[in-house]
């Protein structure tokens, strides 16, 4: 398994060609994405998030996506926009490993954690994070501007 950095802290697409792999495992998590999935993560990257897959026998099995920020809370918050591994490969450690370097990630830029969240229809997924050492730290509050 190896992690390659589709895109990172310079705003930049790095690797064209694995961000259209990744769109079709990280559509599984956000199924809502535009049709142009490579202009909006252009977007997004645009204004600092970062993208990483892993990757075995040149297919992408996760997709993370990710931003790092200082705020009042934390100092510098390392935030995981999206964390989505193929339904294929549930449970063969891919999850467990893009964690693991999301956390050197995180750690290389000063960070003390790494917030996420989850929907709190994805019991299997709430599963995971807490056997990766995750816990529940806050509610996270929304209002439709509708």
């Amino acid at each position: 398994m190896t992690v390659i950095r589709v895109a990172g802290p310079d705003r930049r697409i790095h690797e064209p060609g694995w961000l259209a792999r990744a769109e079709e495992v990280h559509r599984q998590l956000r199924p809502q994405l535009e049709a142009d999935y490579a202009a909006q993560i252009a977007r997004i990257v645009a204004e600092g998030g970062e993208m990483a897959v892993l990757t075995v026998d040149e297919s992408v099995v996760a997709v993370a996506v990710f931003r790092s920020f200082s705020n009042t809370f934390d100092g510098q918050r390392f935030y995981v926009d999206d964390l989505v591994t193929d339904a294929s490969r549930r449970s063969t450690g891919a999850g467990r490993r893009m964690i693991e370097w999301l956390e050197i990630e995180a750690r290389s830029r000063g960070c003390t954690g790494i917030t996420l969240e989850s929907g709190v229809q994805r019991g299997q997924a709430h599963r995971f994070y807490f056997r990766e050492g995750f816990t529940i730290a806050s509610y996270s509050f929304r209002k439709p501007l509708a």
